[in-house]
């Protein structure tokens, strides 16, 4: 069963993300923000992250460029799921090193399609 680590500032965000991706048989390991996102990656060793964009601290882009420069994570795809859906967002999202890019509110199949496209 792949597992895949979800990092959002709004519960009720996590929550429907987790519960979509549960019924569809994901492990889901959740944390309400980006501080020490690394390490904690590197101990869960997810298949995937899910990660909001908009979030207090560090943001899901700056978040997305840290991980993909540790060596310990890089190698592990992300997909950004935010409100900010314009062009140029998901191509900055793409040059941190997003491997897919999700718009709120989403569609339970877009979500499921994107993580299993990303995942391979």
């Amino acid at each position: 069963m792949s597992k895949i680590v979800v990092v959002d500032d709004s519960y009720a965000d996590v929550q429907m993300i987790e519960g979509f991706l549960k019924a569809a048989n994901y492990t889901v390991v959740s944390f309400p923000n980006s501080d020490q996102l690394e390490d904690k990656v590197a101990s869960e060793k997810p298949d995937l992250i899910v990660m909001d964009v908009v979030m207090p601290g560090r943001n899901g882009f700056q978040a997305c460029r840290d991980l993909k420069s540790d060596d310990r994570c890089k190698n592990i795809p992300i997909i950004l799921c935010t409100s900010k859906g314009n062009a140029s967002d998901k191509f900055w999202g793409e040059r941190q090193g997003a491997n897919g890019y999700i718009v709120k509110p989403f569609k339970t199949e877009d979500l499921l399609a994107t993580v299993k496209k990303v995942m391979g």
